[in-house]
């Protein structure tokens, strides 16, 4: 521990009194949150409390067993259809959190002996579900198509799965979901896309980046959160039926923790239902970071090419991270500093999210807080920080044996 706090990495959890939205009582003081996931603000929002203070009423506090044996009720079916129809899929699955559900997905669509072509920066569930499901990964370079051109390659008939975020959690970038695609179909792999930051913040009815570039038709299984834009908790993947059933006998997360819990899930189906009568809520949530951004960056502070709610502010060092981000907190403005091993700590940086509750004087306040506090710590958060990487050049004598072998590789890392 003392270690950790040496380094600037040690983490601690706060406490939220009250309902989660764009203001909390944290820790006894009022503050405006800029690191929730909760986009539309629809967490708090009347309907969907009283949605889940419904279902607790008519079906309980929770389902007390996994999906297969008697944890499948009314209400999970009702969200899996309403899933399925707003992303344009013949299926969804429910599984207990969107970690479980990219876990789950992975580990039942490989095996060993395949191989998995991850995007460097994808999400944890992903790149943990490549091993539990004891396939061999290959991490390409951050959105690096030709990278991955050339490690498809090289892994021949091994090649099974491509997985990757639409919109990434870190920095808040978009997959060149296109490029994929056709990599996908020219090379008959599978190509799983994780949603949980674009569902309900891309595409003018929130219905996602895989929506919003009409490759419903070309992306095999698509994932996400109800933790997210829908303000509740759970996760879901959706799918045709037929993979649909084989993740059902397949899938370990979903065969050995519980189904999410009735008021969870009747939560989510009233905020998915508000999403669809209110898609203006995406169009403020957009609205609402490019204010955020504009101010930043009017500032002198840069945050990238990245779109949506999700802003990354790099200044390079972990202890001043969080000296900036106690700072900010010590004015009412509650940021996220992120550091090693979520990002390397050389790219220690402030992760600052948008919700569409915000209102334009809190996010220009906001915006100047967190300028002093940089200014204060003597951050100007560079533009080298957000430069593309170098053209992807193959090593022609590197063996496959090197390119596929994850644990050798991660143990040359350390």
């Amino acid at each position: 521990m003392h270690e950790l706090e040496s380094l600037g990495l040690l983490r601690r959890t706060r406490l939220v009194s009250g309902p989660q939205g764009p203001r909390v009582v944290l820790d006894g003081k009022p503050t405006l949150v800029l690191c929730s996931s909760n986009y539309l603000g629809l967490a708090d929002h009347p309907r969907v409390r009283q949605a889940a203070a419904e279902a607790a009423m008519r079906w309980g506090a929770g389902a007390t067993a996994t999906r297969i044996a008697s944890g499948t009720m009314t209400i999970h079916r009702r969200l899996e259809e309403r899933l399925a129809a707003f992303l344009n899929r013949q299926g969804a699955l429910l599984f207990g959190s969107g970690y479980l559900a990219g876990l789950g997905a992975v580990a039942a669509l490989a095996r060993p002996g395949d191989v998995v072509f991850a995007d460097a920066d994808s999400s944890p569930a992903l790149l943990d579900g490549c091993t539990l499901s004891g396939a061999e990964l290959f991490s390409y370079d951050h959105l690096d198509v030709d990278h991955l051109r050339w490690g498809i390659a090289r892994a021949e008939a091994r090649a099974a799965l491509i997985v990757t975020d639409s919109v990434f959690g870190v920095d808040g970038e978009l997959a060149p979901l296109r490029e994929l695609a056709e990599l996908r179909s020219r090379r008959r792999l599978r190509l799983v896309v994780d949603e949980s930051h674009a569902l309900g913040t891309v595409g003018t009815e929130g219905r996602g980046a895989v929506a919003e570039a009409g490759l419903e038709d070309r992306v095999d299984l698509v994932l996400g959160t109800l933790a997210g834009a829908l303000g509740s908790y759970g996760g879901f993947v959706a799918c045709d039926d037929v993979l649909i059933d084989y993740l059902i006998n397949a899938s370990p997360t979903l065969r050995f923790s519980a189904a999410p819990a009735p008021p969870a899930a009747a939560a989510a189906l009233a905020a998915l239902a508000l999403l669809e009568q209110r898609p203006q809520l995406v169009a403020k949530l957009s609205a609402n970071a490019a204010l955020l951004r504009g101010e930043l960056e009017r500032r002198g502070l840069y945050l990238g090419h990245a779109r949506g709610p999700i802003l990354s502010l790099v200044v390079g060092d972990p202890e001043a991270a969080n000296e900036v981000a106690e700072q900010a907190l010590a004015r009412g403005v509650l940021t996220e500093p992120l550091s090693a091993p979520i990002v390397p700590a050389s790219h220690s940086r402030l992760r600052l999210t948008v919700m569409a509750s915000h209102r334009r004087e809190e996010l220009l306040d906001a915006a100047g807080v967190v300028a002093d506090a940089c200014e204060r710590v003597g951050i100007d958060a560079p533009e080298e920080y957000f430069e593309p990487a170098a053209a992807f050049e193959p090593e022609p004598d590197r063996r496959p044996s090197q390119i596929f072998d994850f644990e050798a590789e991660r143990r040359l890392a350390a």
